[in-house]
């Protein structure tokens, strides 16, 4: 439930009465949450310019609905009652788990996000929260360099679909390469360019959502019946369990809904943080559900013939979809649409990292705090941003050896997002004492504590499902080495803290002194 703010959040503060360009109700909101952040240990540094429109474009735009949902047909199954039984339960759950981060959140509205609050509740176990962050910072830089990987795919089947040119691994991982530095500049740009791309990218789904829906249902030759699409089960995985098949069309709603935290990210941007953000992230997840379920409706209702998508030539087996319904001037349109909003999602995620690594350093977890702390014009944290387009950069050399190692390396990074949203829930529902001692205005009042239960479950069984094998017979090929890479990333964690954060880190780290930095910014909505 969302109750109205208390007045304690303000109380007591002191901030700059340096004239601000925006509305006074905003400018008090917006000294009001700077007071919040300074309780919090921190002094202000970054400009509040991002409204609500903003703060939620982040979370949803590195959801990345349309991506996503078309990225189902690259499973081996694929049909509605797969969708209402696995996806609309993932939907719920995942729900859930928004509403938990949220309510946290709300009380704790710091760019450090899960790993801050898993510092801020057990703050006496700092390895809790050093290990959460570095985990969840590969993730996000996984998760973008997943999503740069396939808008160079789309790019590669938009050549395919346009001129019949089939391009290489190394072209692709090529192209790859340039939109990771574009996403790095875009970042480096800072506040204004993100919320601006997330802002596009939210009208940007919503538009382009309703152009492919009307083009598929009516350019498609041939209509499948409502028996086909909510009752048929095409099995390609060769296990013979349906109800298994069912558990593994979990793994692609749990990875298409990931990604609504990343609005608490920018918490410390936001206009009214501790109202913004927790709203940002439940809408994010509840408007991604709704736009996905029409859109995946659309795509089931006009699909020609599913064997075909399944056994494409094109880069993108989503391509071959399109190509069979609507043709091939349509098809290029739709493809254009879908790489446009993965580039956009692909960006944010790069945000997100590029704050943790801003937030770690603050608190010492790093080396080179000042490098890693130094902002741009545009309030950017620009090593984190290049570090994530670096190692993004060299993880796609992995995909020109070898596709399978890639795809493993990027299972991690679901793993790794689950078991980051697991550790702040665990807190809550092993030490619930220890939750902070003010609520923020969004809360679950008597509802928490089961939520919050019945999230951490979720979590948990979701980590062991992406583990399993996805196909049968089980191949060189087709073997799930997710537990390969997660395990590695795991160990990497466990090295940096006992070779470094073990002596360096003791938890969150008050910059309160710093006062020079925060003083006389100007703040504009965007």
């Amino acid at each position: 439930m969302l109750n109205l703010p208390r007045t304690n959040y303000g109380r007591g503060s002191k901030t700059s009465a340096s004239p601000l360009p925006v509305s006074e109700p905003q400018a008090v909101s917006n000294q009001n949450s700077d007071a919040r952040l300074r309780e919090l240990g921190y002094t202000p540094q970054f400009k509040r310019e991002l409204s609500f429109w903003g703060v939620m474009g982040v979370g949803f735009c590195t959801i990345g609905i349309l991506t996503g949902m078309s990225s189902a047909f690259q499973t081996g199954y694929v049909s509605v009652p797969l969708l209402r039984s696995s996806a609309e339960i993932c939907s719920l759950f995942m729900f859930l788990i928004a509403l938990c981060l949220a309510e946290i959140c709300s009380a704790l509205p710091t760019m450090g996000g899960l790993y801050y609050w898993v510092c801020a509740m057990k703050p006496e176990y700092p390895a809790l929260g050093f290990t959460t962050g570095l985990l969840y910072t590969f993730a996000m830089i996984f998760t973008g360099c997943s999503g740069n990987l396939s808008t160079a795919l789309y790019i590669a089947s938009l050549a395919e679909v346009g001129t019949g040119a089939s391009l290489t691994r190394v072209e692709v991982a090529a192209i790859a390469w340039g939109i990771n530095i574009l996403s790095g500049i875009i970042n480096t740009v800072g506040t204004r360019a993100i919320g601006t791309v997330s802002k596009v990218n939210l009208w940007w789904t919503l538009g382009g959502t309703l152009f492919l829906v009307i083009s598929l249902l009516v350019k498609a030759p041939h209509k499948n019946t409502a028996a086909f699409v909510f009752t048929d089960l095409e099995n390609f995985t060769g296990w013979g369990n349906s109800g298994f098949v069912v558990l593994l069309g979990f793994l692609q709603a749990v990875y298409t809904l990931e990604g609504c935290e990343t609005a608490a990210q920018v918490a410390e941007e936001a206009q009214r943080a501790e109202i913004l953000a927790p709203v940002a992230i439940v809408s994010s997840v509840a408007g991604s559900w709704f736009i996905g379920l029409i859109y995946m409706l659309a795509l089931l209702f006009s699909v020609q013939s599913i064997s075909s998508v399944q056994e494409t030539s094109f880069s993108i087996p989503i391509a071959q979809l399109y190509f069979d319904a609507v043709g091939r001037r349509l098809t290029i349109v739709s493809l254009v649409i879908i790489c446009s909003a993965q580039f956009f999602a692909a960006i944010t995620a790069w945000t997100a990292s590029s704050r943790l690594f801003y937030a770690l350093a603050r608190d010492n977890a790093l080396p080179f705090k000042s490098k890693f702390m130094s902002l741009t014009d545009g309030q950017a944290p620009w090593l984190g941003v290049w570090i994530s387009v670096l190692i993004g950069s060299i993880i796609c050399c992995a995909y020109i050896g070898s596709p399978v190692a890639f795809n493993a390396i990027l299972s991690s990074a679901a793993i790794s997002v689950m078991l980051s949203y697991a550790m702040p829930i665990l807190v809550r529902v092993i030490w619930p004492d220890r939750y902070v001692d003010d609520r923020g205005p969004f809360h679950l009042g008597k509802y928490s504590r089961i939520t919050n239960f019945a999230s951490l479950l979720f979590s948990l069984f979701v980590c062991i499902l992406f583990v399993l094998p996805t196909a049968r017979p089980v191949t060189v090929l087709n073997m799930n080495y997710a537990i390969v890479a997660i395990g590695g990333l795991i160990l990497l964690v466990l090295v940096a803290w006992f070779m470094y954060g073990k002596t360096h880190f003791k938890g969150s780290v008050s910059t309160i002194g710093e006062e020079g930095a925060g003083a006389g910014r100007e703040e504009k909505e965007y």
